[in-house]
């Protein structure tokens, strides 16, 4: 069974920086594609960031780009998500999401696991 637990979230002053941890368990990962989400109060969840496991390539949403970056620790089994230059609009519950298959998928329900999600809170 897939399992895949957060860790990390924090409060952080805006300019500041966090780094959110996903371990993951439960099987190879290697041809998997994982990705990061976040969701606001009273807003949809949406794409922070993605990581093919086996290639290491990223793509970011627009929003974060320049200023989050994702990567992988085969050892540990762990994804990455650093987060520099933090703003309060990068307030959220942030999500770290898992598919077999290597794919570009932006959307929340394309992906199959999910973790129970860590606060990122950026005060102003």
């Amino acid at each position: 069974q897939v399992q895949l637990v957060e860790s990390g979230g924090g409060l952080v002053q805006a300019g500041g920086s966090l780094r959110l941890s996903c371990a993951a368990s439960g099987r190879t990962f290697s041809g998997y594609t994982m990705a990061w989400f976040r969701q606001a109060p009273g807003k949809e969840r949406e794409f922070v960031g993605r990581i093919i496991w086996s290639l290491s390539s990223t793509d970011y949403a627009d929003s974060v780009k320049g200023r989050f970056t994702i990567s992988r620790d085969n050892a540990k089994n762990t994804v990455y998500l650093q987060m520099n230059s933090l703003k309060p609009d990068d307030t959220a519950v942030y999500y770290c999401a898992a598919t077999a298959g290597i794919y570009t998928w932006r959307v929340p329900n394309q992906y199959t696991y999910w973790g129970q999600g860590t606060q990122v809170t950026v005060s102003s």
